[in-house]
């Protein structure tokens, strides 16, 4: 092959329950992932030696050296199988950057599917999932996709039934949220909290295609401390709110904001909305759930 082309989704957390620091500096979770039609695509092809190249909206903030969770996946998957990560990674990004939506993650399930293929290392599904835990807590669920239960630090998969389409509008904030930072922020805002439980209510809404439901049962634990980092968002929530959303949510770490709607319609009518209270950079909307990695 010349080349190896793979698409990967952007997450939704619908629920995203934290536990207290575990004392490796990981939280156990309950974090209920939903992917979306949001894609990054990941291209690999033989080269003399690693390269990383990556372009769309937000690139320049893309790290293209050895960093870069794509080119640890090549390397991962080139080292089990004793061989040489010889390719060249280009990204064409199109997932919002450091924006609480697994872009980066996305990025190494596509590389190491990509790789796999190219390489024609056969490995299993439980090995290409093993290298993705040990990447990162959101890597696996970017290979799956769908929608998927995330316990332990998120890497431990339990696949679930989705009963219909759900449609979600996504603004994305000016500036950036360190993860790290907004777990710390929890860790002072939240020094006691709870064991984390996937919530049976938000699991039923899912699996019944239950848009209603749904809307009232979404959480994130990680929203007060990304609010307190970054404040501002509260207009873009409101103003999403205000626009007709049935439910509006920090994603993930931040500093993107996802609001739940009706439909396709209500959802370019909340888009519209957003983009005309100036209270974030750019609108996208996207369905859900999403197919993981796939090779195009």
């Amino acid at each position: 092959m010349t080349s190896v082309t793979v698409r990967v989704p952007a997450k939704v957390n619908v629920q995203l329950a934290v536990g207290a620091a575990r004392p490796d500096g990981f939280h156990d979770l309950a974090n209920v992932f939903l992917a979306v039609g949001l894609y990054d695509e990941v291209t690999v092809a033989p080269a003399d030696t690693l390269g990383l190249t990556c372009t769309g909206p937000g690139s320049d903030q893309v790290p293209l050296d050895r960093t870069n969770l794509a080119a640890r996946a090549a390397v991962a998957l080139a080292e089990r199988h004793g061989i040489s990560p010889d390719v060249r990674i280009h990204i064409a990004k199109d997932i919002p950057v450091a924006g609480g939506m697994a872009g980066g993650s996305a990025d190494a399930a596509g590389a190491l599917v990509a790789c796999d293929a190219l390489w024609g290392t056969n490995a299993s599904r439980e090995e290409l999932l093993d290298i993705c835990a040990e990447l990162g807590s959101d890597v696996p669920f970017s290979l799956v996709g769908g929608a998927a239960l995330g316990t332990g630090r998120g890497e431990k998969l339990q696949l679930l039934d989705v009963g219909g389409e759900f449609w979600w509008v996504f603004a994305a904030a000016d500036g950036g949220l360190s993860t790290p930072a907004v777990y710390r922020e929890f860790d002072r805002l939240s020094p006691e909290a709870p064991e984390p439980v996937a919530s049976p209510a938000l699991l039923d809404a899912l699996r019944t295609g239950d848009v209603h439901a749904l809307a009232a049962t979404v959480t994130n634990d990680l929203q007060p401390a990304a609010l307190s980092l970054f404040p501002s968002l509260k207009a873009t929530l409101d103003a999403g709110t205000a626009a007709g959303a049935l439910a509006a949510l920090v994603s993930g770490s931040g500093p993107t904001t996802a609001f739940l709607v009706a439909d396709e319609a209500a959802a370019r009518q909340v888009a519209e909305g957003l983009t005309a209270s100036g209270t974030c950079r750019a609108v996208r909307v996207a369905p859900s759930p999403a197919p993981g990695a796939t090779l195009l």
